[in-house]
């Protein structure tokens, strides 16, 4: 099974399944292609339809296994062809956005039952993968979302799940954000980021001015990583919830049972 060298830094995993769920599961986050591939804000780009029947043929709907039953995904699971074929017959570049996260689902979680965090503010979700967050944001009744990752394909991803929640499609922006000058935002989401010490530290820098230029709200949803318990970020962090995760994920992420959203409050 090839492994990609970015696959590393996420706390342990399992070990009794192979193929491109383990090269996702593995990953830093951070894939190997650059940030800024294609930056866009709408949603034709995305809807090629070669790609779209690609991902509908090889991702599973399910709503089932996680924090949050009532939004639909498509994801890699082992009914998935190629969650057990080789890592490197996988066409694309790494599918982050093919597994949800436990941060995210927390980060989700929190705003299903909390609607009144989002609802009529503007959202920015950071690193949007599966586009789950976004997609509770805009469930909750928040004003205007953004969802931001660097992968093309996640975009289509996100497109494809808000069409399975009946919900039409926000903008995306596939490009490095952290490069960009900082818009304003009522609200700054997002999971599982803190997995590499230098994208940590340029997110904290970046979340910082957002929090003291705009006053933007920052909700952090993180299992627990070493690499996010041992950062300086930490002394900035109010608990907001803890969560207990489902077993499949906790079964998808050996050695995480909880997974938390942090108020960001430098």
């Amino acid at each position: 099974m090839a492994l990609s060298l970015g696959w590393r830094a996420f706390a342990s995993f399992p070990m009794n399944c192979c193929g491109v769920f383990l090269k996702a599961v593995r990953s830093s986050g951070l894939p190997s292609f650059p940030w800024g591939h294609c930056p866009w804000r709408g949603t034709g780009c995305f809807l090629d339809p070669e790609m779209k029947a690609f991902l509908e043929e090889n991702t599973e709907v399910t709503s089932s296994g996680s924090l949050t039953p009532e939004i639909q995904l498509r994801l890699l699971t082992p009914r998935c062809k190629f969650w057990w074929e080789r890592a490197d017959l996988w066409p694309h570049s790494d599918p982050y956005w093919a597994i949800y996260w436990p941060g995210g689902q927390a980060l989700s979680r929190y705003l299903l039952d909390n609607p009144d965090v989002v609802r009529g503010k503007s959202v920015l979700d950071l690193g949007s993968g599966c586009g789950a967050t976004a997609i509770a944001a805009k469930m909750s009744g928040a004003s205007r979302i953004l969802a931001t990752d660097i992968d093309p394909i996640a975009g289509m991803a996100i497109i494809l799940n808000c069409e399975l929640n009946q919900l039409n499609p926000f903008p995306i922006l596939i490009k490095n954000i952290l490069d960009l000058e900082q818009d304003k935002w009522d609200l700054v989401v997002l999971g599982d980021m803190f997995y590499d010490e230098d994208l940590a530290d340029s997110l904290h820098r970046w979340l910082k001015n957002c929090f003291w230029i705009h006053r933007t709200q920052v909700l952090i949803g993180d299992p627990g990583r070493p690499q996010f318990r041992g950062h300086s970020i930490q002394h900035q962090l109010h608990k907001v919830v803890e969560y207990s995760l489902p077993e499949p994920t906790r079964q998808e992420n050996n050695g995480l049972t909880t997974s938390t959203v942090w108020d960001f409050q430098p």
